[in-house]
């Protein structure tokens, strides 16, 4: 097996400080541009699911394995297992699990295969070519822009009311693919979480979400 061979570090920014923590301490691409993203399909790809499905699968993820949350401009997640995980009561919507990269080609046969790939799921991928928005630094407040009005936030500042946060932040200093769930881990050999247990508890969880949310609307009269 081929050691990993980390990404060059860039010349430091200091006047971008959170591009600088993603792509110097963690050794993640970046976006070019703003807002800042972090380019899926290198070092990982990401599901993108309800907050309510998300929080139920944890449980088959390391105690290392990224998890952020998004789209706080919405309700949030209501879910007690939820409150447990203490995460921020005004963020929950949406929920990012980082996978293995290359599972964004796998996930369509991998729903096949668990029987649910006939069923409309509330899950999406985001894999080679795709970005997802950086999540505030661990530690980092919400609150108004910054006084340049674009944007920019890093450490003893604060970043835009809803932004994405980290739920289980990246360890920085530590490579994050051994900690990702990945195909590979079916049958329990080494010590990476199982993508196929994920996904199937995700789709699960989302087609429970689903028919709730069914019920829960009043019938329509003609």
């Amino acid at each position: 097996m081929l050691p990993t061979v980390p990404l060059p570090r860039r010349p430091l920014h200091p006047s971008d400080p959170v591009r600088q923590w993603y792509e110097n301490e963690l050794g993640w691409a970046t976006v070019p541009g703003s807002p800042l993203r972090l380019a899926a399909g290198l070092r990982f790809d990401v599901l993108d699911v309800p907050a309510e499905a998300g929080v139920r699968a944890l449980r088959h993820l390391g105690p290392a394995s990224p998890v952020a949350l998004h789209a706080s401009r919405s309700a949030p997640c209501e879910d007690p297992a939820a409150r447990r995980e203490n995460w921020p009561t005004r963020h929950g919507k949406r929920m990012w699990l980082l996978v293995a990269a290359g599972s964004a080609e796998e996930l369509p046969g991998l729903l096949d295969w668990l029987e649910w790939g006939a069923l409309a799921l509330d899950i999406t991928v985001i894999g080679a070519g795709g970005s997802i928005e950086a999540p505030l630094l661990p530690g980092v407040p919400e609150g108004p822009l910054t006084a340049d009005g674009a944007g920019t936030y890093g450490p003893g500042g604060s970043g835009p009311q809803g932004a994405a946060v980290w739920l289980r932040p990246p360890e920085p200093g530590c490579e994050v693919e051994p900690s990702l769930p990945t195909l590979s881990a079916v049958g329990g050999g080494g010590g990476a979480p199982d993508l196929v247990r994920l996904v199937d508890t995700v789709a699960t969880q989302c087609h429970r979400v689903r028919l709730r949310r069914a019920c829960a609307q009043p019938p329509a009269y003609s």
